[in-house]
């Protein structure tokens, strides 16, 4: 699809050590999640420009929220985009389409946005996604010279040395949720809440952008080119 003479968006699947270099170098967190991932490039002209990658997420009872079961519920987990052209809503749509199709189960994605790295939402705003409020407060293990999220703190380590780790608690983070089906567009306006004051409907530039030089070069597989 070309977006304008000068830029061809496509996306496809990218390898991990594409993800990897992606979350490290284009994303506020500098690491790529654990556990099974669907991990999505995206290229502006042919040149890498990041990963949208879905996952488990950090909760393993994220889906019982919803009384569905763990395959279909999923969560956004990464948008890591060096900078580039295309709005990232549309980047995320085709990536949801592409995961779609190849997890033809899934009822429901779910995303957050974290205020404390300034972040509140306004990709998902301009997709279309429900905003059901501010989640849980967390809590966070230093381990190994970061802040890392209780869950994946407990896959590393047994309970005797978790004690002697320092301890946070991090702040609620703005949630967003996206129906991949009818049914469930009609149940989300239920949990529906007016999107937070602070997020505007401003889709442009890039979302957690640090800016490196090089690159990476993923395995071509599937090509993925969306029509309006």
């Amino acid at each position: 699809m070309n977006l304008s003479p000068e830029i061809s968006l496509r996306l496809d699947w990218a390898t991990h050590e594409a993800a990897k270099y992606a979350c490290e170098n284009w994303h506020y967190s500098k690491k790529i999640p654990v556990n099974k991932l669907v991990k999505i490039g995206a290229w502006e002209n042919g040149k890498f420009v990041g990963v949208v990658i879905f996952g488990g997420g950090a909760s393993a009872v994220l889906h019982k929220q919803f009384n569905l079961t763990r395959f279909e519920v999923c969560e956004l987990v990464r948008v890591a985009l060096a900078e580039h052209k295309t709005q990232v809503s549309r980047i995320i749509k085709i990536a949801i389409k592409m995961l779609k199709k190849i997890n033809p189960k899934l009822k429901i994605i779910v995303s957050f946005a974290d205020p404390s790295e300034g972040h509140h939402g306004g990709i998902y705003k301009a997709g279309g996604w429900v905003y059901s409020g501010i989640s849980a407060k967390t809590r966070e293990y230093y381990f190994n010279g970061d802040w890392r999220h209780v869950t994946d703190v407990y896959k590393r380590l047994d309970a005797g040395k978790i004690k002697t780790l320092r301890l946070r608690e991090k702040p609620g983070k703005y949630r967003y949720i996206f129906a991949l089906d009818d049914s469930w567009k009609k149940r989300l306006e239920l949990l529906k809440k007016p999107y937070p004051k602070c997020v505007s409907s401003a889709d442009s530039g890039t979302l957690g952008f640090q800016p490196r030089g090089g690159g990476a070069t993923p395995t071509d597989t599937l090509q993925f080119q969306d029509a309006k």
